[in-house]
């Protein structure tokens, strides 16, 4: 997998990592509250999800006026400590409302995440969320299998042709099995794994994170700005109500 993962992100592999960063950008501050949307007649803005043009996923209003976008590793335990206990506040109190829209992007920092990501997009576009969120429950004991991983595995892995390798690593870490158990057959699973192209479009995605400064996970942005120094729902709230989501 290393031989995959480097080819496509070598150049961005110096300054990425699990934790964050610590670059700077001027907070979005708003001197009015923003007020709260409703949403079309017996629907919930929490179940609106759209695909958006730089290949993240969407959720909540899509005109929201204050726009979350989160660039993580589905394998950092920095991302799924935010997933476990941040996205929930996040959601009801401003997802729900209108206010804000939440938008996940994939920016692959590990070797097992490529394949992690390309099964994450492997999944209609209204179920991405739910199994987003059910990987980052499974976390723990998914990166306590890649750490069992030997070198000797890992070599052969390696050794393996490219598009046998994100199959490999999702096989053993038990991803595949997880597809299976949110309703994607294996062989669509395993379809999906091969899909050069889509891969190809994660990789624009983390070259536009980078691009945007970027480095570490979670990185998140309100209304295009970078929220410097957070990670974690405790520092991203007063973002949000600066931005006017009070």
């Amino acid at each position: 997998m290393r031989n995959l993962f480097v080819l496509l992100f070598a150049p961005l592999l110096a300054l990425a990592a699990c934790g964050g960063d610590g670059n700077s950008s001027t907070p979005v501050t708003s001197a009015t509250a923003v007020a709260t949307v409703k949403p079309p007649a017996g629907t919930d803005w929490l179940n609106v999800v759209q695909k958006t043009p730089e290949g993240g996923y969407m959720q909540g209003n899509p005109n929201a006026p204050i726009k979350l976008v989160e660039y993580g590793s589905r394998s950092c335990p920095v991302c799924g400590a935010f997933a476990n206990t941040g996205v929930e506040p996040l959601r009801t109190r401003y997802v729900a409302t209108g206010r804000v829209s939440y938008e996940f992007r994939d920016f692959m920092i590990h070797p097992q995440d490529p394949g992690i990501a390309l099964l994450g997009h492997c999944v209609p576009t209204e179920s991405f969320f739910a199994v987003l969120d059910r990987m980052y429950a499974l976390q723990p004991q998914f990166n306590e299998k890649a750490s069992q991983v030997t070198d000797a595995m890992y070599r052969q892995i390696q050794a393996m042709p490219r598009q046998q390798q994100a199959s490999t690593w999702a096989e053993i870490l038990g991803y595949i099995d997880l597809m299976k158990q949110s309703g994607v057959p294996e062989a669509k699973a395993r379809a999906c794994l091969a899909d050069t192209a889509l891969l190809t479009q994660l990789s624009d995605i983390m070259k536009k994170g980078a691009d945007d400064g970027v480095s570490g996970t979670p990185t998140f942005f309100i209304n295009g700005k970078q929220v410097p120094n957070v990670v974690s729902f405790d520092g991203l709230e007063p973002a949000l109500m600066a931005a006017g989501a009070r």
